[in-house]
């Protein structure tokens, strides 16, 4: 992946967010989309190795638009600054955990996943962890995904090099026992783990099974709460 010609086109971008800025150099930006497109196609196949249910996924299927949705923000600024793909079975915009990629100068960054659920959705899969206790903790203490995500904590998603739970409840949910052991998986409103690479991460030769790692490090974890969620899909 060319990521140093996407880096840089996203930075420029950042500093001229504008419709006019962003038509000028439509030319630049349809090259390094193409780039980014080829690479999410060669992401797919790698991921399919450890995980064959996205082996039907093209890169259409994963990739963000650049255009941001400003309807109820009060930043008006017309486009993304980074680049994003969702890697999941059942498409971007299904409830099931996926893969997700993020390019952004300075913030780039892995995650395995469910990055948000509705609350009934939410309650069953706490209830399956306390029903499969033993089998979650294998999941979420085994030493490959206390390596790349740690286990959940209190830490600011933005300034975290690695995690595991984007958002938590302050106390143990209603309807919950406030002393169950294992509380802190309780009080997540996410099971989404992620780990930060570094900007040069995409340029090593190996790149694509350092990524393959990441993921398959969270992939037990992913398919213990995609079990629960295919019951509502």
């Amino acid at each position: 992946m060319d990521s140093l010609r996407i880096f840089s086109f996203l930075n420029q971008l950042a500093a001229n967010n504008s419709r006019p800025w962003f038509q000028e150099h439509k030319n630049e930006y349809d090259a390094v989309r193409e780039e980014w497109m080829a690479s999410v196609e060669q992401m797919v196949r790698r991921i399919t190795v450890f995980d064959a249910t996205v082996a039907h996924l093209q890169a259409k299927d994963c990739v963000y638009r650049i255009n941001r949705d400003t309807r109820f923000s009060p930043d008006k600024s017309p486009y993304k600054t980074h680049f994003g793909a969702f890697i999941n079975a059942h498409g971007k915009k299904s409830l099931r955990g996926g893969y997700y990629i993020h390019l952004e100068p300075g913030h780039c960054l892995l995650a395995v996943g469910n990055y948000w659920l509705p609350t009934n959705i939410l309650t069953a899969c706490r209830n399956e962890i306390m029903a499969n206790e033993q089998q979650w903790l294998r999941h979420v203490r085994s030493e490959a995904f206390l390596r790349f995500f740690d286990g959940p904590s209190d830490a600011d998603f933005e300034h975290s090099p690695q995690g595991f739970g984007m958002a938590r409840l302050k106390t143990c949910p209603s309807g919950f026992p406030r002393d169950y052991e294992y509380v802190e998986y309780l009080r997540l409103k996410d099971y989404c783990a992620w780990h930060a690479v570094s900007d040069d991460f995409f340029l090593q030769p190996g790149w694509l099974d350092q990524m393959a790692e990441v993921f398959e490090a969270g992939k037990d974890m992913q398919d213990f709460i995609n079990a629960v969620v295919d019951d509502y899909e």
